[in-house]
This record gives structure tokens, C-alpha cells and sequence, in this order.
């Protein structure tokens, strides 16, 4: 199947996800305005919910970027996270926001968590566009969540298959994906 030719729905229209920025970038800002705060973007799908997250949040922010990978161009978690880059600069003792794009079986995110709090920073605090609540394999506790959606395959807004639709602006569900 050519991957630029997948039939798609929308699925979570910009609209939504332009509400859903606001109402977490709002709360950011009450929890962490006047600290010492450093964004980390989870690349490569949440760098656009990343980029429109952090013009939301009223406060001084500076930026960091995690490259990792557990779908190695599939459908599914694979289970296994690869490092692809790591933090440039040091996060101790700094508010860390850790923004991912999709948080299906929970293993991506409590490895980053890991990571992130064993460089023993002020606090911890996680975000995530979308979680999946019924893919996932172990418990993951997450701060702020802008949607729960079924265990649909999603493009869109920074998410990809096989490297293409993270231009979209919206949320688009997968209708033919064999």
C-alpha cells in the first residue's frame, strides 16, 4: 500500500485541538508561572502539539528535545524505545513539562519518565495530546491529557505513518490500513 494514499476521516478537528491547547497551556501557566521551567518535546510526533503548546504557556520556558522510537515505521508500539537524541543541556533542579504526542501502551512514556527524573529535576510534569486508554500494557500516569480516544490507528498533527500526514492540522483516523 502506498502510504500516501491511505484513506482518511477526521477524527479530532483542529478546532478541538486549538481548545484543548489553550485549557492545558492555561493550566501550565497557573501551576508554573515564575519557575525555572524547561519544555522537553518528544520527537517526532509531538513537535507540533510541542510548538503551539508552549506559545500557550505564560511563563519564562526554555526548550529541550528527546528523540526516541518504539514504532520503527508499523502501526504498533513495538514495545522496544530506541534513544535517537538525547537532552542537550541539564534539567536538574528546573520544572520539567514532558510533552509527548500519544501515549497508546504506556511503555514510551514511563521509560521517558525515567530518564527525565533520574536527572533530578524541581518536578516533573507530564502531557500527552492523545492516550489510549485500552492499548495500554502497563499502568502510566499522566498530568494533563488533551484527548482519550478508541485504539484507532491516527495521523496527523505531528503524527505519521511511515513518515507521511504529520502536516495535517487535524487529528485524521487510518479507514484502510491492512
Amino acid at each position: 500500500m502506498n502510504a500516501k494514499n491511505l484513506d482518511l476521516q477526521v477524527y479530532i478537528s483542529e478546532e478541538k485541538i486549538k481548545k484543548a491547547v489553550e485549557r492545558i497551556g492555561n493550566d501550565l501557566t497557573t501551576k508554573l508561572k515564575g519557575k525555572k521551567v524547561v519544555a522537553v518535546c518528544v520527537l517526532k510526533g509531538s513537535f507540533l502539539f510541542y510548538s503551539d503548546l508552549i506559545r500557550r504557556i505564560d511563563t519564562d520556558i526554555t526548550c529541550e528535545f528527546f528523540g526516541v522510537s518504539s514504532y520503527h515505521g508499523g502501526t504498533s508500539s513495538s514495545g522496544e524505545v530506541k534513544v535517537t537524541l538525547d537532552l542537550s543541556s541539564p534539567i536538574e533542579n528546573q520544572h520539567v513539562i514532558l510533552v509527548e504526542d500519544i501515549v497508546d501502551t504506556g511503555l514510551t512514556m514511563n521509560y521517558l519518565k525515567k530518564a527525565i527524573e533520574s536527572r533530578n529535576p524541581a518536578s516533573l510534569t507530564t502531557v500527552t495530546l492523545l492516550e489510549k486508554p485500552d492499548a495500554l500494557k502497563v499502568p502510566c500516569k499522566l498530568d494533563y491529557v488533551g484527548f482519550q480516544i478508541s485504539n484507532e490507528f491516527v495521523v496527523g498533527y505531528g503524527l505519521d505513518y511511515q513518515g507521511y500526514y504529520r502536516n495535517l492540522p487535524y487529528i485524521a483516523q487510518v479507514l484502510n490500513l491492512q
